[in-house]
């Protein structure tokens, strides 16, 4: 394992780091090429048209620097490359989108524009069991909103506005993105170059930029729960429980990261300032779907992700969950077995070895995430991007300066 990791730090040091850029934006974007040729999905096709471009000329700009043997830059680069392969794009179809074209948006930009519209003028972002009964069957999936009920702050502009380019939920979602991950690399104390890991990680990784480009609710959600680890890191847990509860106020995956979290909190003693927006942030955003209609609630975000909706969600990737759950006999019940003593053992493991850093915390969010996401009987390939970008900050964390927490801590690795 020693000599596994030498060898990855000798790769990313190479060149001062340019050799390991030169290596993602020329493999980003023969990603993108292949994205914009042979997707299925339009919104995809037309961001992988505009993001190979801002990839290649990343690449070109890098050769340049390692020609000139001029590493200096590489952080600029990074946001300036955010900028040309999703900020573009995603205006660029935001656009076409109030100009009538239908094939510019993923279903979940549209889901959560009618969570604002529901919240409106009902009070709840989710519509009751007999209304999605009452939607055509080819429609019907479309009805729910499998979200916590944050995310339809998101919606709310066009809900309010009306169809324009900028009311559209993912540019939004990009505003979000870029305070957060702007604030939270502003609290980091790392080297240089692990800041540039963990700002390419969040932003010009192909599966980030895809996603946000085209979709992006996931997106604002794992900013605020990296801001939230920074903000732990600096020693500020009461605006670290701020921000990873506006996370699960939003989506239900931020909730590892906030338990993990108030595990910290509670090893390091600041459990009474973290708590109280950690936890009251979600629950102040469940009391207007709960006052208004408490069963149109367990409907959307319980029943139908746990497949119990009107229809069957269409999240499905070839990974160990789902493979068990489709092959074997009784295998749903199977992995849902797996997923509970994979999440019991990371639960022990978290009490008996609890965290002491916002690093070892972001390792055990990274892979407590990965492993839930291969052990999900319902999953999408695109989750993989929350463990990704965990891991890689759990290194631009690992030498911070505050003196809440130690500055190396073995917890996952202590025998």
């Amino acid at each position: 394992m020693t000599k596994t990791r030498g060898l990855l730090v000798r790769i990313d040091r190479a060149a001062g780091g340019l050799a390991a850029d030169l290596g993602l934006y020329l493999i980003s974007a023969a990603f993108a090429l292949l994205t914009a040729l042979s997707s299925t999905l339009l919104p995809h096709r037309a961001w992988g048209a505009v993001a190979a471009w801002g990839y290649l000329v990343a690449a070109l700009i890098v050769t340049t620097q390692l020609v000139l043997r001029r590493p200096a830059g590489r952080a600029l680069l990074a946001w300036a490359t955010y900028a040309a392969v999703v900020l573009l794009p995603l205006v660029i179809q935001a656009v076409q989108r109030a100009n009538g074209r239908t094939d510019r948006a993923q279903e979940e930009v549209v889901v959560v524009e009618h969570m604002g519209e529901s919240l409106l003028h009902s009070g709840t972002p989710y519509l009751s069991r007999a209304e999605i009964a009452a939607i055509p069957l080819d429609e019907r999936l479309l009805g729910y909103r499998p979200y916590q009920p944050g995310m339809a702050i998101f919606g709310l502009p066009r809900a309010v506005a009306g169809e324009h380019w900028w009311t559209d939920a993912r540019i939004w979602f990009a505003i979000t993105t870029v305070v957060a991950l702007g604030a939270a690399v502003t609290l980091l104390r790392s080297s240089r170059s692990s800041r540039v890991r963990a700002i390419q990680a969040a932003t010009v990784l192909p599966v980030t930029a895809l996603t946000l480009a085209t979709g992006g609710d996931d997106i604002p959600v794992l900013a605020l729960c990296l801001l939230a680890l920074a903000l732990a890191g600096a020693g500020r847990y009461g605006w670290s429980g701020a921000a990873i509860g506006a996370a699960a106020a939003c989506k239900l995956f931020a909730l590892p990261v906030l338990a993990v979290l108030a595990v910290l909190a509670v090893t390091t003693g600041n459990w009474r300032r973290f708590l109280p927006p950690a936890l009251g942030l979600p629950l102040l955003a469940l009391l207007p779907p709960l006052l208004a209609d408490p069963d149109a609630l367990v409907e959307n975000v319980l029943r139908f992700p746990l497949g119990h909706g009107l229809v069957t969600s269409p999240a499905q990737s070839p990974f160990p969950g789902y493979l068990i759950a489709q092959s074997l006999p009784g295998g749903r019940v199977i992995a849902a077995g797996l997923l509970v003593a994979a999440a019991a053992v990371i639960g022990l493991l978290l009490l008996r070895r609890p965290p002491r850093s916002a690093a070892t915390a972001a390792l055990f969010c990274g892979y407590g995430l990965l492993t839930a996401i291969l052990l999900m009987p319902t999953t999408r390939f695109g989750y993989l991007l929350y463990p990704a970008a965990l891991l890689v900050w759990a290194t631009a964390l690992s030498n911070h300066t505050a003196t809440t927490a130690p500055r190396h801590d073995t917890a996952l690795y202590r025998q």
